[in-house]
């Protein structure tokens, strides 16, 4: 784990290392929300504290994709162990994140909804 709370832009890959950054943080931040795996999760409450939290917001970019790679590419690179360029797939996309609704006054988070357009 690369973190500490002077760090706000520190890098956590695993889940754990940023559900256990947002404990560490609840009560002295406003929301927490992970990126990385390109998947979001459905695991996003808050916690005791006041911290809103979500493990991973998930990809912005194409849906008939491998985190927005063209499928074929991404299947070659696992089959061959070749590292293939990684080519950005066409076609529709979809919006994923999370909406943090907070009180203006305590800094609170007082819902987190997840998003996916």
């Amino acid at each position: 784990m690369n973190w500490s709370p002077r760090h706000a832009g520190s890098h956590a890959e695993a889940p754990e290392e940023k559900e256990a950054l947002a404990w560490h943080l609840d009560g002295r931040i406003s929301a927490l929300a992970g990126t990385h795996t390109h998947v979001q999760t459905g695991d996003e409450r808050i916690l005791p504290k006041g911290t809103g939290y979500i493990t991973d917001l998930g990809m912005t970019g194409p849906t008939d994709s491998v985190i927005g790679v063209k499928t074929e590419i991404c299947i070659k690179r696992a089959l061959t162990q070749i590292p293939y360029k990684m080519e950005t797939a066409e076609g529709e996309a979809c919006l994923c994140g999370a909406l943090f609704r907070l009180d203006r006054k305590t800094r609170r988070c007082l819902s987190v909804e997840r998003i996916r357009l």
